[in-house]
């Protein structure tokens, strides 16, 4: 063994015994014996002496790549050497008399790489300088099996690195691809195909696994050829022959199989194709799907249907002619149950899409209006395909009943899945209403009527494909009742299916039964029972609390449309969900799985909305309002009162608690409406007043707990749009409260209630803006930098992204005071020292923020303020100095400076409407304070900004 065997040896070392020095020195002498001008010389002779497979593997590796990098600067003599040896190689011989070692008897990996070779050779000089390769390699066929099988392996190669177009191939490739195969049709391809032809009648008996390598080279080939070559009364008999027959391997049949669905495939003009798949008589295999579906042969037959069924429905859309539409359904017709039961029983080939061919055929029904039996019978099948396709794997069936996150994952697989399954449903629908709606009911009366046993999946199918139905009816239809709705609905409604414990199961009824509720509002006889599906363990009591939320919610929906029909089952209602009531408020919602939209306060909401109507009797609704305010007002004060016991263990429950009463308060109010808590019955605002009273408390008592200031702040907000002007006399005290140790974040809050304050009441909330604007101007400019807040790198901490919310969020606050008439707040004499301050930060962000639609809105803000502080030229100043910190300020700063900055964008469209505002400023300032403004401006600024003078003197003329 020489030195460059070791060297190999040690570099492929895989015992885990060599060092990882000494491999690196063994890769760096085999790297530098590949930059020998003799390498390829002492490649070929090592791959005829030498038994070592890494040895072998390195010269053939060595080799393709110094073909492909060396090719132009070989000298014509090493060419000749490398195409002679390694085709000598090939063909079971050596490089000379000599050689000893035959590659071809080594593993499969060599004989791959070796096939590299070749086809490199072939890509640099097949046919110009190496014409014959082919013809020379099918006259060595004749020494057998293996000569045979490494002609396979070119040929497979040559696919892989040249031909085939599903990889990415370079403009180069692709013109060396169309050279290769051009002179391949013309010298040789009729020859290959005989010899494969003959190869397989000569070898289907002897030597199964080189027939099926032979077909699999031969399937490759066949999109490319002459189709007449495989297509005529000697090829097709014998792929036929093999796939039925029943001794054969599945390998062989697959492959023949295989062979027939690239014939099927080939592109080609529709008025060619049709005769061919008619030809093919390929009802000859539709038994073979029905044996073992596991198998190799019928995943393969299965491809062979579905992409015979694809060209002949492709046959159908595009010939015109009623003959060859006729021929086409006729041929689609025979295929398609064989089809059908594929595509519910058998792994399908990856190439195949069943919603796309589906929707394929069904849109072709559209134009066979009205459907013929065999249609029908046909829609019946793909509604099997389609529930069968939608019906979850029951090794997940624990897994999605507890939802982890193996069911998590598999649910939302699921949910993208079904997405177009349930759009191709709907077209079913559209084309064949009333074969749909019979499958649909047929398959819940099976649900209904199974065993307690019964599957879960096949339940949740049933109902996922009524509730996805519904989208097809139109509002009209579902009114109505059309159809077998009038029986399918009430079906529903009276069904309790012995898995109905099932998490899936529970909620697609309960998104069902809310899906079909237009029709229950023209048939009020089925409330009852659309009350018993959400009140009983159906729905809210129902034992999973995923699912008891989602009824919440999905009930307040069925309230709001139902409303005024449900008032005669208040009572019944309120009965029935005092447990649930109860058991909110006491309930551990402090883990954050229990948390979120669906947080279950969607009954209170329901409740509100059914007593909250003024069809209710005032006593009655008082009642009600009482019963349900009085012990959360209760549990509250309770708390408030043993505050100072609290142990740091017990708090976060307490607080948990107090959070969960203020969202139910919360929701239930959104059910009264202002006019009637403040006009028809006073008397339930002043329920909600008290309450207010109540939860202002705990602002006093728990002023640092951020969760609970943040209920409380919604609250307000809420009783705002509740009660009306109503609010006003706890408005001060709640602001104050909000106020005390307030950090950036709930100041954005507190300034996000103001502004809903200010655009309700407008000016009628002057005299509480004016006593309040001081201390919470004085709490922002504490906070808030006037000059820009910190950027770039570590800027991007918690703390800054919070101011600069709070900045934005006090701009608005500005905007929405001066836009609402209130500007004068600014001046009243607890305010007046704010304000220069307040002037300043404007100026600065006008110029220099970094977000242009803040720059706008300060913009904006300086508008408003000189309408409203400027009085015409030549007036008295209602602000003294105001004037003149707009002419010297921001005029130049803001409406010329600014603009030359680089951050300054024509091309951006906010940046354009912040321009847009500029030069309105500048209108304005001409109208209050004519010349004044106008001198200073082109006497001040535009030398400044280095404008001529003659350009300054037009701009003055523009402007007026």
């Amino acid at each position: 063994m020489d030195d460059l065997e070791k060297a190999i040896l040690i570099m492929f070392d895989e015992s885990g015994t060599v060092d990882s020095e000494l491999k690196q020195k063994a890769k760096d002498y085999c790297d530098k014996i590949k930059e020998e001008q003799a390498i390829c010389s002492v490649c070929i002779e090592k791959l005829c002496f030498s038994n070592l497979v890494q040895v072998q593997f390195w010269c053939l590796q060595t080799l393709h790549e110094v073909i492909r990098v060396r090719y132009s600067s070989m000298s014509l003599d090493e060419r000749y050497l490398i195409r002679k040896s390694v085709f000598s190689i090939a063909c079971f011989g050596g490089f000379d008399d000599k050689s000893t070692v035959r590659v071809l008897e080594g593993p499969a990996f060599i004989k791959n790489k070796l096939a590299q070779v070749l086809v490199t050779l072939i890509y640099f000089e097949y046919p110009l300088v190496w014409s014959s390769v082919f013809v020379d390699f099918l006259s060595q066929l004749s020494k057998g099996a293996m000569v045979i099988d490494m002609f396979c392996r070119v040929l497979n190669a040559l696919d892989e690195e040249l031909i085939n177009l599903d990889y990415p191939r370079t403009p180069e490739e692709l013109a060396v691809a169309a050279r290769v195969k051009d002179a391949m049709r013309q010298q040789c391809v009729a020859q290959i195909v005989r010899a494969w032809y003959d190869i397989v009648s000569m070898y289907r008996n002897s030597d199964e696994e080189l027939c099926a390598s032979v077909l699999e080279s031969m399937r490759r080939y066949i999109s490319w050829i002459d189709i007449g070559l495989i297509v005529n009364d000697a090829f097709i008999p014998l792929l036929f022959e093999l796939v039925l027959v029943g001794g054969l391997s599945e390998q062989l049949r697959g492959a023949a199989a295989g062979c027939l669905s690239a014939v099927v495939s080939k592109r080609m003009d529709p008025q060619s194709k049709l005769p061919l798949l008619q030809s093919l008589q390929m009802r000859r295999v539709f038994g073979l799907v029905a044996q073992d579906s596991d198998s190799e042969l019928v995943s393969n037959v299965a491809a062979l249907l579905t992409g015979y069924a694809v060209e002949v429905l492709e046959c159908f859309k595009r010939l015109n002619s009623e003959d060859a539409k006729g021929v086409s359904m006729e041929l689609l017709n025979e295929v398609l149950p064989s089809v059908f039961y594929v595509m519910q029983n058998c792994e399908l080939d990856s190439t195949f899409s069943i919603v796309q061919f589906l929707s394929g055929y069904v849109a072709t029904m559209k134009t066979l209006s009205p459907l013929r039996e065999t249609q029908l019978l046909h829609v019946g099948q793909i509604l099997e395909v389609i529930r069968s396709q939608i019906r979850y794997d029951p090794m997940y069936r624990k897994n999605l009943d507890i939802l982890d996150k193996i069911g998590r994952e598999e649910e939302d697989r699921m949910v993208e899945f079904r997405k177009d399954l349930f759009v191709l449903l709907r077209n079913v629908g559209r084309v064949a209403p009333d074969v749909t709606q019979i499958f649909i009911r047929n398959s819940l009366a099976t649900a209904v009527g199974s065993s307690s046993n019964w599957n879960v999946e096949e339940v949740e199918a049933a109902l996922s494909l009524f509730y996805a139905f519904g989208e097809s009816i139109n509002g009209e239809a579902m009114r109505t009742g059309s159809g077998l709705l009038g029986e399918l609905v009430p079906m529903l409604l009276s069904t309790r299916f012995p898995c109905h414990s099932n998490r899936l199961v529970a909620l697609v009824y309960l998104e069902t039964v809310t899906r079909y509720m237009k029709f229950v509002q023209e048939n009020t006889q089925y409330i009852h029972m659309v009350l018993a599906a959400f009140l009983d363990e159906r729905g809210i009591h129902h034992p999973n609390v995923n699912v008891s939320r989602r009824a919440s919610y999905l009930f307040m929906r069925v309230v709001k449309l139902l409303k005024l029909k449900l008032v005669p089952f208040i009572e019944n209602i309120l009965q029935s969900l005092q447990d649930t009531v109860a058991g909110f408020t006491s309930m551990d919602y402090t883990s954050k799985e229990l948390s979120g939209s669906e947080d279950g306060s969607h009954i209170f909401e329901a409740i509100g909305l059914l007593i909250g109507m003024e069809d209710v009797p005032p006593a009655k609704q008082s009642d009600y309002l009482s019963s349900l305010l009085t012990p959360l007002c209760q549990q509250v004060e309770a708390l408030l009162r043993n505050a100072k016991v609290l142990t740091p263990e017990e708090a976060p429950q307490k607080f948990a608690n107090i959070q969960q009463i203020i969202v139910a308060i919360n929701s239930l109010s959104k059910g009264f409406s202002e006019r009637l808590v403040t006009a028809s019955r006073p008397a339930i605002g002043l329920m909600f007043k008290q309450t207010l009273d109540v939860l202002l408390q705990v602002l006093v008592v728990f002023p640092n707990v951020e969760a609970l200031r943040s209920k409380v702040t919604s609250f307000v907000h809420r009783m705002v749009d509740t009660l009306g002007a109503s609010v006003f006399p706890y408005l001060p005290k709640a602001l104050e409260q909000l106020l005390v140790d307030s950090e950036p974040k709930e100041l954005v809050g507190l300034l996000i209630l103001l502004n809903q304050l200010i655009c309700k009441f407008n000016t009628l909330f002057r005299d509480i803006l004016d006593e309040v604007f001081p201390a919470i101007a004085g709490r922002i400019l504490n906070v808030i930098p006037v000059d820009a807040l910190p950027s770039g790198p570590g800027s991007n901490t918690e703390e800054n992204r919070e101011l600069q919310e709070l900045q934005r969020t006090l701009y608005t606050f500005l905007h929405v005071i001066t836009t609402h008439d209130l500007s004068s707040v600014f001046l009243s004499p607890k305010s007046r020292s704010y304000l220069q301050p307040i002037m300043q930060l404007l100026l600065f962000t006008s110029c220099k923020h970094k977000d242009i639609l803040v720059r706008k809105v300060c913009v904006q803000i300086f508008i408003r303020l000189i309408r409203d502080w400027c009085a015409m030229p030549n007036g008295e100043e209602k602000v003294p100095g105001f004037q003149s910190f707009i002419i010297e300020n921001f005029a130049t700063n803001c409406c010329l400076y600014s603009l030359l900055d680089n951050s300054f964008e024509f091309r951006d469209a906010n940046t354009l409407v912040l321009f847009g505002e500029i030069v309105l400023a500048q209108k304005v300032m001409y109208e209050k304070f004519g010349n004044d403004f106008l001198v200073h401006f082109v006497s001040k600024g535009f030398p400044a900004a280095h404008c001529p003078q003659d350009l300054a003197e037009t701009y003055c003329q523009k402007l007026q």
